[in-house]
């Protein structure tokens, strides 16, 4: 779900005479799809919230959200975070990345796990699963689709290829179960260029079913009667 980078990346381009602007081209690129299975959960939690309340749902549902071990969500997305701006300048967070990462997936399966009672998240278990299969089979980097890649840009592909991304890989004739890596390319008119997996889509559709159930559970016509008849004067 989270690409990282290493110091490797600004080497390459240091040997192959990249200028800082092709460095910052990259890096934008690099960016794009480091945040592309989180941009596209947050995306799908836009859309969810708004299907939610064009079908007379409330926000307020939200509130009725109980999570067991909740706090370690926000755990976790620090941690990801941490390591990708740290492992430039820190080698053995760059080296232990792909560990971490892996580390991260585990303790966000058990967090699922406990809360499996709720809807939807069987559903987004299965989904992150699927990415924690793939990556654990293939030395804890998700491979990634040249083909569908190639929108990206060739200074991508080609540091891709060279192994010098913390977390993703090429797909090669090496790669175990490559249909479960990125290999969805995602383009206009979808508003951002990034390459998801099938595991992706499914952790969006159980993210869906459980914001719809939560602001389903408080009907905005329900909230303006009772509030209505709280308002209104008392007969005399």
């Amino acid at each position: 779900m989270f690409v990282v980078r290493t110091n490797g990346l600004f080497t390459w381009n240091e040997k192959n005479g990249k200028n800082r602007s092709e460095d910052s081209s990259l890096e934008k690129r690099e960016n794009s799809v480091y945040q592309g299975d989180s941009i596209m959960v947050y995306d799908g939690i836009i859309l969810s919230l708004l299907i939610g309340w064009f079908r007379g749902g409330s926000l307020k549902g939200l509130a009725n959200m109980k999570l067991r071990g909740g706090w370690l969500f926000p755990l976790l997305l620090a941690v990801q975070f941490i390591v990708f701006f740290l492992q430039e300048r820190i080698e053995w967070i760059a080296k232990m990345s792909n560990v971490i990462f892996l580390l991260v997936y585990i303790t966000g399966l058990a967090f699922l796990w406990l809360n499996r009672h709720q809807p939807g998240f069987p559903v987004i278990f299965a989904g992150v699963l699927l990415n924690f299969i793939v990556m654990a089979v293939n030395g804890g980097r998700m491979p990634v689709s040249i083909e569908a890649a190639q929108f990206l840009g060739r200074e991508y592909i080609e540091a891709l290829k060279a192994g010098l991304y913390g977390k993703h890989q090429a797909i090669t004739s090496d790669t175990l179960l490559p249909f479960l890596g990125d290999i969805i390319p995602l383009s206009p008119p979808y508003p951002r260029q990034q390459v998801i997996s099938i595991g992706d889509v499914v952790m969006n559709v159980g993210a869906f079913l459980f914001i719809q159930h939560l602001m389903l559970s408080a009907p905005r016509h329900r909230a303006d009667d009772a509030e209505e008849t709280t308002g209104a004067p008392a007969n005399q």
